[in-house]
């Protein structure tokens, strides 16, 4: 037997990623901007072992969807094929936060996935191919390969399959004095896919051609904000990007948000007006995330934890890259 063990961070998109080319691979549409949170992380262990017959794969204690599974035995492939490896894996991964339910789990398993695959495989790839292995799962996965501020470009509108496009980190975790506040309001997962929704809202929307080419704007105003240390003009488009993002969903009738998101937001703005340096995030799933000054956290924090519905709150610093903590 071979195996190593990954531990990966989930990452909030500031800049959203919603939307697929319409090609083979599992490119974005569009170019995100995400931060890598420490708060919350996988684990997962990969183990090869002549005794299997197939790959298996366990999350949180229970056999993985069809879906899942078909993903990881898909990344487990290339895996095999760029190294001397040809037995089957057990995959055993664990989140310390809700799976399925909009805290992007899948890109922090993804990209776990594919850093352990890899080690206990010692298919000795750069990290460049396997944040481009870990998007094939979740292409927010392979901003989760690394620490601190990072680019996941939108890739081309044709092309191959094999066609390499891995994240990059833009900036260090030091690069804005920010914490994120993860609004927790259900522990359940949620009903649908964050794949089936895009694919429904780039077919049905109205408006996806005005999301495509507003959130290319959205990413390059926000990178230049980045790298400026701007944490107003940051905080500013991550709001306005999530609403576009659930707007142009919402259009073609795929709704994450509850009545809980909504409110929540609503706190946010009477946060702002009070003083604090704070602004609402949300990705595919009703839970709110804030992007808040360091300075306003303890404050921010008691007021979002004393909302009805908020069943508890996850804070967290910029966050480093994945690692490997076991091999063998």
């Amino acid at each position: 037997m071979s195996t190593a063990v990954a531990v990966a961070h989930p990452n909030v998109a500031l800049a959203k990623y919603w939307g697929k080319r319409a090609r083979p691979g599992n490119f974005p549409a569009v170019p995100s901007l995400s931060v890598t949170l420490d708060g919350m992380s996988t684990r997962t262990r990969v183990t090869f072992d002549a005794s299997l017959a197939k790959d298996e794969m366990v999350l949180g204690g229970r056999t993985a969807s069809e879906s899942d599974h078909a993903r990881a035995s898909m990344i487990l492939d290339r895996i095999r094929r760029a190294s001397k490896e040809k037995r089957f894996a057990r995959i055993e991964s664990s989140n310390d936060f809700p799976t399925a339910s909009g805290l992007a789990s899948s890109a922090s398993g993804y990209a776990a996935l594919a850093l352990a695959a890899s080690t206990a495989a010692k298919a000795e790839l750069g990290i460049d191919v396997v944040s481009d292995l870990a998007r094939r799962g979740s292409a927010s996965a392979a901003r989760s390969l690394f620490g601190g501020f990072v680019e996941l470009a939108s890739g081309a509108p044709e092309g191959d399959e094999n066609e390499v496009l891995p994240a990059h980190q833009v900036a260090a975790e030091s690069a804005l004095d920010v914490r994120v506040l993860a609004c927790v309001v259900t522990e359940a997962s949620k009903t649908s896919s964050s794949r089936d929704g895009m694919a429904k809202t780039a077919k049905e929307s109205p408006y996806f051609s005005a999301w495509i080419d507003a959130e290319h704007r959205f990413f390059e105003e926000m990178k230049r904000a980045l790298a400026a240390g701007d944490l107003a003009t940051v905080g500013e488009l991550t709001e306005k990007s999530t609403l576009a993002m659930h707007a142009c969903a919402m259009s073609a009738g795929v709704v994450y948000m509850r009545g809980i998101t909504l409110e929540l937001f609503d706190v946010v703005r009477e946060l702002r007006k009070s003083g604090a340096q704070a602004w609402g995030t949300s990705d595919a799933g009703p839970h709110v995330k804030v992007l808040v000054a360091s300075k306003d956290a303890l404050r921010s924090r008691a007021v979002l934890e004393a909302v009805p519905g908020v069943l508890r709150v996850i804070e967290s610093k910029p966050g480093g890259p994945a690692r490997v903590v076991e091999q063998g």
